[in-house]
């Protein structure tokens, strides 16, 4: 039985070609990028073709790119660098009830330092609303944090009319766009964005490194120290290797998005009719007018995530929810919460399916037959 992974969401496998990429420079690339003689040279070399082929692919330019190791380094920098930096402005943060925990969490420590942070709601379409956060405004905003796409249904939020807002306000706008790179189009500088956290292992990247986009000018205090790396912003030796993988992976994440985008939309519609065609019950969270082709977020009525999850697990199918299992028990998605209301079943019977580089046509078909014969199974 093949198994048949559809949690791109939560990583992706390596496109073809980065990690063949990336061996070279484990083997000959030897220096440290902060070294004067040739072998430092060299791996400054790599460092800055990297740094402004990523710096392009969200229209911003190279001196704006901080690497990181990853998303939830970039998110806790943007929100805790941002707030100390600018408390002379104010102590005022906005962001939302259904970002993810690498945002929720730095808000919920910047709470307990005495900022006071707005955590504004979404409706039943998953989305945040633009008037809201113009409500939420006010003289002591330092900070708006909104997601770019939600991790759990794929929702876009409205990044461009957020910016636009906050263009005439001291607030930074900071999103956090791990699932929307490379699957839509990005330029921060017309958006009004300033600053934007990417991932690589989402795109077919090594795991392990990311970048967090700054915006020249934007009042931003380091939170690790040591050396003078990425300008004084971000310590530590850069890691050369997972930078060139992260480059290649772009490349090919920009020059394929419009075929992926095409795929994956159709991947959506095998999925919706299989299950339509087997008689199950099932529907979409999420306005699906506005979400991201990658992602599918399906409540199973009359099912729980954990028998879904151990069921799926067993036919071979990978898959995932954001409810968090624990002995016996489930904690409902704080997504799917914040849209339905904690005591809704959707909460407890939603499962994610994420597509990407390890899919095709007949893998997604022999997939969604499986799924829908373990709900049947499990409704019946």
């Amino acid at each position: 039985m093949e198994a048949i992974y559809l949690d791109h969401a939560a990583t992706s496998p390596m496109a073809n070609g980065v990690v063949e990429a990336m061996i070279p420079v484990y083997k000959d690339i030897i220096g440290n990028a902060s070294s004067v003689h040739s072998f430092g040279r060299k791996a400054r070399q790599q460092l800055d073709t990297s740094r402004r082929v990523l710096a392009a692919s969200v229209g911003a330019n190279e001196k704006e790119i901080i690497f990181t190791s990853g998303g939830t380094e970039a998110d806790n920098m943007a929100l805790l660098g941002v707030a100390e930096a600018n408390q002379d402005k104010g102590n005022h943060i906005i962001t939302s009830i259904q970002e993810h925990h690498a945002t929720l969490h730095t808000a919920e420590k910047l709470e307990k330092q005495g900022f006071r942070v707005t955590y504004l709601p979404v409706n039943e379409a998953g989305l945040v609303s633009v008037q809201d956060v113009e409500a939420a405004l006010t003289d002591d905003t330092i900070l708006v944090s909104i997601m770019y796409v939600n991790n759990e249904t794929g929702v876009i939020q409205p990044v461009d009319e957020i910016g636009d807002l906050l263009k005439n306000h001291q607030a930074y706008f900071h999103t956090d766009a791990v699932q929307a790179y490379g699957l839509v189009d990005i330029d921060v500088h017309e958006q009004g964005i300033d600053l934007l956290t990417v991932s690589a292992h989402k795109i077919g990247g090594p795991k392990g490194i990311g970048f967090l986009y700054v915006k020249e000018g934007v009042k931003m205090t380091p939170v690790q120290f040591g050396g003078e790396q990425e300008r004084k912003r971000r310590p530590g030796t850069e890691n050369i290797p997972s930078v060139a993988g992260f480059e290649l992976a772009s490349n090919i994440a920009m020059e394929t998005k419009q075929i992926r985008n095409e795929r994956y939309q159709k991947y959506k519609q095998i999925l919706i009719e299989t299950f339509t065609e087997a008689g199950i019950a099932f529907s979409i969270n999420g306005d699906q007018e506005k979400t991201v082709s990658s992602i599918m977020n399906v409540s199973f009525a009359g099912t729980n995530v954990e028998a879904l999850l151990a069921n799926f697990d067993l036919s071979g199918i990978a898959a995932s929810s954001g409810s968090a299992c624990t002995a016996g028990s489930v904690e409902p998605s704080h997504v799917l919460s914040a849209m339905y209301g904690s005591d809704s079943p959707i909460t407890t019977n939603s499962i994610r399916f994420s597509f990407g580089l390890a899919n095709t046509e007949d893998n997604v078909r022999e997939a969604a037959a499986r799924v829908a014969s373990i709900v049947k199974r499990l409704t019946s």
